[in-house]
Formats: C-alpha cells, sequence, structure tokens
C-alpha cells in the first residue's frame, strides 16, 4: 500500500487491518507537518513491513519524481503480488506508475471519482490513476457510471463502498468521550460550527481566503476552526491574522477528537472531500466552499456546494431548523456502503490475482 497524506492513512487503516502482516505500507511523506501525521500513525494498525521517505517540501513535479523513484525502490527490493493505492493524491500517481512499471498489479481504492473541474491537481491525477489501474475499487454507481463513460471495462471495475465508513466507525469516540472533548473546548451540542479550510482555491487566494474568514466571523455562533498548516502560512502571509480573531484557532485535532467535534456541530463548513463522506455518516450538514465537487452523492441531501462568499447564507439556511435538519439526516443511509468495505476489496483483489 502506498500513501503519502493523513487522509489516505486515515482510510487505508481498514484495509490494513483485513490485511496484516501481509501488507507492507510506503509512506512517502507527502505530508511533511509531523503533528498531523503522527496523530494518525500513533493509531495505525502495524504492517508486515513499513517503508517511509520524505518527498515532501518540494514542487509538484519534483515531489512525483522522489515518490515514484521511493515506491521503484522498494518494489526492486522486495516482492509484492498488488499494489494498492488510495485516493488522488501525488503519492496515489507515484504509486500506479511504480506499480505499472514494475509490472505489478494495481489497485485504486476510490476509484471513479470526478469534478470535472481541469482545474484541480487530484482530477488529473484520479483520471490517471484509474486509466492504469488494473483494478478500480469505486464506492458508488455514480463512479462506476463515471469509469464506463471512459471506456473503462466492466471486467475491471469493483463496487466496494468506501472505506471511510469503517474508518469513522473505529474512531469515533463513544458518548461520554464525545461531550468530554466538546466540555474541553467550552462547547455544547448544537451550538456551534466547525470549519476546516485548505484547498489552494481557498487558501491561495487571498481574496478568497479573506472572503471566507469575513463570512466565518460573521456566524451567529461560535466557530471553531483546526488551522491547517497551509491556511495558517497564507494568513500570516496576506496580513489577515486580524480576522482569526473572530474564530476559535484550535490546532489540528487528531481524527477520534476531530470526529468528536463534528458530531456535535450544528453545521460542518469544509472545503475537504474527505469530510463530505464524513458527514453522511455522521448524520450532520456541511457547506461545501468549494467550485466544484468529486463527490455530488451528498449533493441535496447532506451538503451543498456554495462560493466563498455565499458561506453565511447558506449556514443560516442550516441553522433554521437544526433539529428538523438533524431528524431528516438521521433517516438518510450514507451513499458510501457500510462496514463491508474492506472485506470486499480484498474478495476483488484476490480475484484480480
Amino acid at each position: 500500500m502506498v500513501c503519502g497524506t493523513r487522509p489516505e492513512l486515515i482510510k487505508l487503516a481498514p484495509l490494513l487491518r483485513h490485511f496484516g502482516q501481509g501488507a507492507a505500507l510506503v509512506y512517502t511523506g507527502q505530508h511533511y507537518d509531523r503533528s498531523m501525521y503522527s496523530q494518525i500513525l500513533d493509531d495505525l494498525p502495524e504492517p508486515g513491513r513499513f517503508h517511509e521517505f520524505a518527498v515532501g517540501g518540494v514542487g509538484r513535479g519534483a515531489q512525483l519524481g522522489r515518490a515514484v523513484q521511493a515506491v521503484d525502490e522498494v518494489l526492486a527490493a522486495h516482492a509484492a503480488t498488488a499494489v494498492i493505492v488510495q485516493g488522488d493524491t501525488t503519492s496515489a500517481l507515484a504509486g500506479a506508475l511504480a506499480a505499472n512499471a514494475n509490472g505489478v498489479p494495481l489497485v485504486h481504492v476510490e476509484a471513479g471519482l470526478r469534478s470535472h473541474d481541469r482545474a484541480m491537481p487530484e482530477e488529473h491525477n484520479r483520471v490517471m490513476i484509474d486509466h492504469v489501474a488494473d483494478l478500480c475499487c469505486v464506492p458508488t454507481e455514480v463512479n462506476r457510471r463515471n469509469l464506463l463513460a471512459e471506456g473503462v471495462a466492466a471486467e475491471r471495475i469493483a463496487l466496494t463502498g468506501n472505506t471511510v465508513v469503517e474508518a469513522l466507525d473505529a474512531a469515533l469516540p463513544d458518548t461520554d468521550e464525545q461531550c468530554a472533548e466538546l466540555a474541553r473546548h467550552g462547547l455544547v451540542a448544537d451550538g456551534y460550527v466547525v470549519a476546516t479550510i485548505h484547498r489552494p482555491e481557498n487558501v491561495d487566494d487571498r481574496a478568497n481566503l479573506e472572503t471566507v474568514l469575513r463570512e466565518l466571523a460573521a456566524l451567529p455562533l461560535p466557530v471553531v476552526l483546526p488551522l491547517h498548516p497551509r491556511t495558517g502560512k497564507r494568513v500570516r502571509e496576506f496580513g489577515l491574522e486580524g480576522l482569526l480573531e473572530g474564530v476559535r484557532v484550535v490546532e489540528p485535532q487528531a481524527y477520534p477528537a476531530f470526529l468528536a467535534l463534528a458530531r456535535g456541530a450544528a453545521v460542518v463548513v469544509s472545503d475537504s472531500g474527505g469530510i463530505q463522506e464524513e458527514v453522511s455518516v455522521l448524520k450532520r450538514p456541511v457547506v461545501v466552499v468549494r467550485r466544484s465537487t468529486e463527490r455530488p452523492e451528498i449533493e441535496g441531501t447532506f451538503g451543498t456546494l456554495v462560493p466563498p462568499a455565499r458561506l453565511r447564507e447558506e449556514v443560516l439556511r442550516w441553522l433554521d431548523d437544526v433539529p428538523g435538519h438533524r431528524t431528516r439526516l438521521a433517516g438518510i443511509p450514507s451513499p458510501y456502503g457500510d462496514n463491508s468495505t474492506s472485506k470486499l476489496i480484498a474478495m476483488a483483489v484476490e480475484k484480480l490475482l
């Protein structure tokens, strides 16, 4: 298994538990912020082998080249029956290219997602990975149809659901622990908003970042903002530190702690892909601050897609009837499957091999 970011580690954990000592994990170090990485690594199931590299902190092209070389070295030194990559990161593409170069069957977990937005680097990554993969494990029927429309053979596609459901269920604290986490921050359930902002379209553009922070600060409830390192860096570069005074800035949270905060929030605001999936399990609404999304399955149910300038307007709409929305969302099943995903992926891999 090849990965290099915190979300990949989270989503591969159920597969690591399933394969146990039969799995080797190659971590490229694409996410090189130690605080975010170590929070997940501490809870990660122990693989049969662990190979760690440090390809982060350079441009995308150099990062890809270094990551391909790193995975290539591992495959040259250790026989592998298959390479599994997850999602759409530079590390996932590197694992795909290295597997292809070494003639090792490639499995793409979370295949078939499409935003149809060519300005997103991830869109290019996921398309390339899907088209070199021997097995595409798709979370939803929407994803399967995307691949078929692009000419991917049906026999290369397996509908499995998304491992995020298993990862979340394993990490979600119990009710008492959730209450304790909220109390630690001086919060009460349904009495706050939690926000995560980190995508380049929002944080690398000064006007968009300023708009997002102003919109969050104008909300009538406290806003908890776990500050992503990239976001914090841009806030300082753009001289926007004063706008953080309108929100409650906290350090990036360990996965269980963040789930507790999201579970108790009246509304979640985010530009994250993974959070769009997680709210469908937590049964919470999300306002997605992006120009496009590769996860349309939650549109109109758990989430709405808005530009930065409409953030506050959309949050207020959800806040208008929190109990009513909560009851309605509780009755909607997650489109991303259940706790059988890792088993279904393993069965598909065994069939491929």
